[in-house]
């Protein structure tokens, strides 16, 4: 269908590259009028540079009707390697980026009376790839996964759905460079998925125009795997 869309605002960070870039597309496809935020347009780790962002947003519209977070920073290592630094930097870059963006948002998306917020999680929310140094990268997702299920919660009075998506491996601007330095973990990622190819970005960006439209109505605090079945065996 056509238009899925028509008349929404949807707010996409992480609109640059990889699954934002996808989704951002397909929303404008679909009839959105879609404001693509990246690290271009401000730190969106940054409570004063989020808050400023949001509120020249809803200046401009008047409300928002559909949040996707896909903006994210991570670094990979294992326990043993890995700084307080680093992860710290990874928690504030899975988690921080998703709160800030929400509170900043949260006015306008009450504004809408039918809003969605679109977290993304992983598949490393679930379950541990053999051979990947994500450790930091899996709290931070879990996090996301626990958060939004509350976010469920509080905006449902609102009129405000909350749900994520968990991706499995991707092929983006991002994964494609962890490949280059791990080039074993192609391999890896095929021999736990049950449909043997890698993901796109337009394989999430279809579950994500879903959640975004007045068809996924009666949809929050839901988690939908988007990883050729890597987490259900």
């Amino acid at each position: 269908m056509a238009d899925r869309l028509r008349g929404r605002i949807a707010v996409v960070t992480g609109a640059a590259n990889g699954i934002g870039k996808g989704c951002a597309a397909m929303f404008a496809a679909e009839g959105a009028t879609v404001v693509g935020l990246d690290r271009e347009g401000g730190d969106l780790t940054d409570e004063v540079d989020v808050a400023r962002l949001f509120a020249a947003i809803g200046a401009e519209h008047g409300r928002i009707d559909v949040l996707v977070n896909a903006a994210a920073f991570a670094h990979f290592g294992w326990i043993e390697d890995m700084t307080f630094g680093q992860w710290r930097e990874t928690l504030a870059g899975e988690l921080d980026i998703v709160f800030l963006a929400i509170r900043a948002a949260w006015p306008w998306l009450k504004a809408s009376g039918s809003a969605s917020v679109v977290n993304f999680a992983s598949a490393n929310a679930r379950h541990a790839l053999e051979g990947s140094a994500a450790l930091a990268h899996c709290a931070g997702k879990g996090g996301v996964l626990a958060m939004t299920r509350q976010l469920a919660m509080e905006g449902a009075a609102h009129g405000i759905r909350a749900n994520t998506i968990s991706p499995g491996f991707i092929l983006t601007e991002a994964t494609r460079r962890h490949m280059d330095v791990e080039p074993a973990l192609r391999e890896k990622v095929l021999a736990k998925n049950m449909i043997q190819r890698l993901g796109e970005p337009e394989d999430v960006a279809w579950c994500a125009t879903w959640l975004a439209s007045e068809e996924a109505r009666y949809v929050t605090g839901a988690d939908i795997a988007i990883d050729a079945g890597a987490t259900a065996w």
